[in-house]
C-alpha cells in the first residue's frame, strides 16, 4: 500500500479540513499517480472535495466510524479490519491512502512507500502527517531537483520503508 501527501516544513497537512496550499504541478502529480487506482480517505477528506463527491476515474473507499454513512460511488468502511479485507481484491502497489490525518496514522504502519511533496513553507495548521524523517522504519529514496510556484519552493520525494 501506498500514500501521497503534501506536507509544509513542520510536516502540517491542512488547516480548518483544507489543503495548505493547491500547486498546480502537486495536484498534477496526485491525479496522475492515482488515477485509475484505489484511494483510501477518511470522511473528512472526502467532503473537503468539490460537492463532496468521489474521485472521478478512480476506486473509492473511505473510511469512517459512522455505521449509517453512505456515499454514491465509493465504497465506505468502518474499520482497518474490514478496510483491509476490502482492499485483498485490489494490487497493494495500486492502494492510495489520501488522508486525512486520522487515516494517515492509522495506515502508515501498512504502506511501503510514501510519495512525499515537501513544501518550503511553514503554515498555520491544524492538521499533520507522522515526521518520516525522524522515523527509523523509513528512508527518502529519491528527491526531485527543487520546484517553484510563484515564491513557494518544494520538492517531491519518495520515502520507502527499510
Amino acid at each position: 500500500m501506498n500514500l501521497i501527501v503534501a506536507v509544509d516544513k513542520n510536516w502540517a497537512i491542512g488547516y480548518g479540513n483544507k489543503l495548505l496550499v493547491s500547486i498546480p504541478q502537486d495536484m498534477k502529480f496526485f491525479r496522475e499517480t492515482t488515477s485509475g487506482k484505489v484511494v483510501v480517505m477518511g470522511r473528512k477528506t472526502l467532503e473537503s472535495f468539490p460537492g463532496g463527491q468521489p474521485l472521478k476515474k478512480r476506486t473509492n473507499i473511505v473510511m469512517t466510524g459512522n455505521s449509517n454513512y453512505e456515499v454514491k460511488d465509493a465504497v465506505v468502511v468502518h474499520d482497518i479490519d474490514s478496510l483491509l479485507e476490502e482492499l485483498k481484491q485490489y494490487p497493494a502497489e495500486d492502494v492510495y491512502v489520501i488522508g486525512g490525518e486520522s487515516v494517515y496514522r492509522a495506515l502508515l504502519p501498512y504502506c511501503d512507500k510514501a510519495y512525499v511533496t515537501r513544501i518550503d513553507h511553514a503554515y498555520l495548521a491544524d492538521t499533520y502527517f507522522p515526521n518520516l524523517d525522524e522515523d527509523p522504519e523509513w528512508k527518502m529514496t529519491k528527491v526531485s531537483d527543487e520546484q517553484t510556484y510563484f515564491d513557494l519552493e518544494y520538492v517531491f520525494t519518495i520515502y520507502e520503508r527499510v
